[in-house]
């Protein structure tokens, strides 16, 4: 309890203040108007699918630095840690051009309307070009946890996003001679400051006080190693995808009814995300905890972290859902106020999901334990069944054909959550998770003589 605790604390602030950035957003744009709330909700699922692919293949860093610390292998936790930088890095700048480019056919496909077309294009290919600044910070923080060190991007994270703060008004509706830019603004104040975390991390990393070294030498590309984290790291970025995936494929069949809808499913899914958070928080958490373990032969502890987490997760945030629940009008009304069309949408997206975030997050941490394990694979799988099989059908077959119109889209969420989560409780309960193993069999006289009990909770406290 200790060791999950003290690390998944700090991830959880830091994961809440990051998200941050998207509500500081939604926050400024709701004063220039729908227009611009839909503009920007029509992007959110793209930055989020961004986002997702990113901290998939950070993943596989996570979870070989996790498992090679737990063994006390120093040189393979920079080595990794370098490898996983440079791909990491490598495929944000391809993502980075191709979007730039692409970014005005993606949000047409998306159902953008004629008047939110210009302003979302325009805020996606700003946010094309500080990907790249996105995907390294993504990795640092993800290296970090890997070593047991969740305070650190924490702090980062803090000042970054009271920067973002200021930003966001400067830049959106300008301020003595700084134009205002209207949407673009949004995202450039975000580059900017997602820029300054990216540096401030990789120098860190170079300065070799924060658990993890890395030397000009290390910069070497491996590719055999890159192949390796890649192996490992894809079906965790096809995971996470899939799930942003589902938000884009949820956001076309939602903008076919119109801008009101879109406007509303923008704040409703931001609120959501915010309360998945916390669930993510933990899950990265028992990742980082459980690879710690299983690098050091604890396959015991490991199972019973995942349940603790998970059962934390449950309570937590099922407490969060039932006050959601209660005020969902008045924190609707916080990002759109003057608009009752889409308050009373907004309102009706919540409560209708809001008692079923306890669910969310218990299953998002046990993906994350089979993650931490190394069974990508699996947490794959489980993220594949849950879009296509369950929540965008049931979207389309209650909205489009039961006639429930955006509702049936709603409704379509609490009844997918509960379904995936009992699916990766009894697939965990299961156990055959505990015969991956991702890392070189370590020779039993060495694990002897340096195992000794409180290893792995030390090492995370650092």
């Amino acid at each position: 309890m200790r060791a999950l605790i003290t690390l998944a604390v700090p991830i959880v602030f830091a994961n809440l203040l990051q998200t941050a950035y998207q509500l500081i957003d939604t926050f400024w744009v709701g004063r220039l108007g729908a227009g611009a709330v839909a503009a920007v909700s029509l992007s959110f699922p793209v930055i989020f699918f961004l986002i997702s692919l990113g901290l998939g293949l950070a993943v596989a860093g996570t979870i070989l630095v996790a498992q090679y610390q737990g063994r006390r292998d120093t040189a393979m936790v920079n080595r990794v840690s370098a490898q996983a930088l440079i791909g990491v890095v490598a495929i944000s700048l391809v993502l980075a051009v191709l979007g730039f480019i692409g970014a005005r056919v993606v949000v047409a496909f998306l159902g953008a309307a004629d008047e939110v077309l210009p302003m979302a294009t325009r805020y996606l290919r700003v946010s094309f070009v500080g990907l790249p600044f996105l995907f390294a910070y993504v990795i640092f923080q993800s290296l970090m946890r890997g070593v047991g060190d969740a305070r650190t991007p924490l702090l980062i994270v803090t000042g970054t996003v009271a920067l973002n703060f200021v930003l966001d008004p400067l830049f959106i509706l300008g301020w003595g001679p700084v134009p205002g830019l209207g949407v673009s603004g949004a995202a450039l104040a975000t580059v900017i400051t997602q820029g300054l975390a990216a540096v401030v991390g990789l120098a860190m990393l170079f300065s070799g006080r924060y658990g993890i070294r890395l030397q000009r030498a290390h910069l070497t590309p491996d590719f055999a190693l890159i192949w390796r984290l890649l192996k490992l790291g894809l079906p965790a970025a096809v995971e996470q995808s899939t799930r942003a995936l589902g938000l884009m494929l949820m956001t076309i069949l939602v903008a076919g009814f119109g801008t009101v809808a879109l406007a509303a499913y923008g704040i409703g899914t931001r609120m959501l995300s915010f309360v998945i958070i916390p669930a993510l928080g933990l899950s990265q958490a028992t990742s980082a905890l459980i690879g710690q373990n299983i690098g050091a032969e604890r396959i015991d502890r490991a199972e019973r972290t995942a349940w603790l987490s998970a059962a934390i997760a449950l309570v937590a945030l099922s407490g969060v859902g039932v006050l959601a629940f209660l005020f969902a009008e008045a924190l609707v009304t916080l990002f759109v106020p003057g608009a009752p069309r889409v308050i009373a949408a907004g309102a009706l997206f919540v409560r209708i999901t809001a008692l079923t975030y306890g669910v969310i997050g218990a299953q998002i941490v046990i993906t994350g334990a089979f993650r931490g394990s190394g069974n990508t694979l699996v947490a794959m799988a489980i993220a594949l069944v849950s879009l296509w099989m369950l929540q965008f059908p049931l979207a389309w077959l209650l909205s489009e054909r039961a006639g429930l119109g955006e509702t049936g889209i709603w409704i379509a969420y609490p009844v997918q959550n509960v379904i995936t989560c009992l699916i990766a409780a009894l697939w965990f309960a299961r156990g055959s998770w505990k015969q991956r193993r991702v890392i070189e069999a370590e020779p039993p006289q060495r694990a002897a003589a340096e195992y000794r009990p409180g290893n792995v909770t030390n090492t995370t406290l650092r």
